[in-house]
């Protein structure tokens, strides 16, 4: 067993193990008992009552977070060139089309968000192998699969993100930084966790969201009271 650190004994010290918290507390609290000396990120974990596995009770979605999630997202735009202007204005820090796909064939993957127009999608076949098991594949549904290049750009940049249970029924995402003030925190978790909510599945049966934790990268999680979402 591993032994407690000073700083996370004292974490847990400050933590109530057996109550659960409202959205406007944990806020505060994820602030509280985070002692990293770096700007940690605010991750959200939310267990659905969902089976994966099944695809009508597969929960995805997209979101753009009020105050953003406080991180630098680097996005390539791949396009045709009467396009590489709008995305180059809208923010987009890498443009282009053939010399990036082979980059990306060579193992490339120095980018968090791609956005593509339906035209190219026929290119994009040979990619999916590198970029599949990332998370980086374009799709149509997040919107990163779009002719309007300039307002997705500017969507992602702005705190647009894409998410999707696991197979463990799961969705696991951050949602900001401790450097957010407590209010910003509260906002943002509220937008998420009030997104999922609209998306449940109508063949999922029982209870839908079975547990909500906030916690920080250097921080013990704080259970949140799913049947109050709002304060």
């Amino acid at each position: 067993m591993s032994k407690l650190t000073k700083n996370r004994k004292l974490a847990l010290e400050k933590l109530d193990k057996d109550k659960l918290y409202t959205i406007g507390e944990a806020a505060e609290v994820v602030k509280e008992i985070t002692s990293a000396k770096f700007d940690a990120s605010i991750d959200i974990d939310v267990r659905l009552g969902v089976d994966p596995r099944k695809a009508n009770q597969m929960v995805r979605g997209v979101v753009t977070l009020p105050h953003g999630t406080g991180k630098d997202v680097k996005v390539l735009v791949l396009c045709t060139p009467e396009k590489e202007d709008e995305a180059k204005e809208a923010g987009a820090d890498y443009v282009g089309l053939d010399d990036y796909i082979e980059k990306i064939t060579g193992g490339w993957t120095d980018m968090d968000v791609i956005i593509t127009m339906p035209p190219v999608m026929a290119k994009m076949g040979k990619l999916g192998r590198v970029l599949g098991p990332r998370g980086l594949m374009p799709n149509p549904k997040s919107g990163t699969v779009t002719m309007d290049i300039g307002k997705a750009v500017k969507e992602v940049k702005m705190g647009k993100i894409d998410f999707k249970v696991d197979k463990y029924g799961i969705v696991h995402t951050s949602i900001g930084k401790v450097s957010f003030t407590a209010e910003m925190i509260a906002e943002n978790t509220r937008v998420f966790v009030n997104t999922i909510v609209k998306l449940k599945p109508t063949a999922a049966k029982g209870t839908y969201i079975k547990s909500i934790y906030l916690s920080s990268t250097m921080s013990p999680g704080i259970k949140l009271d799913a049947k109050v979402v709002d304060e």
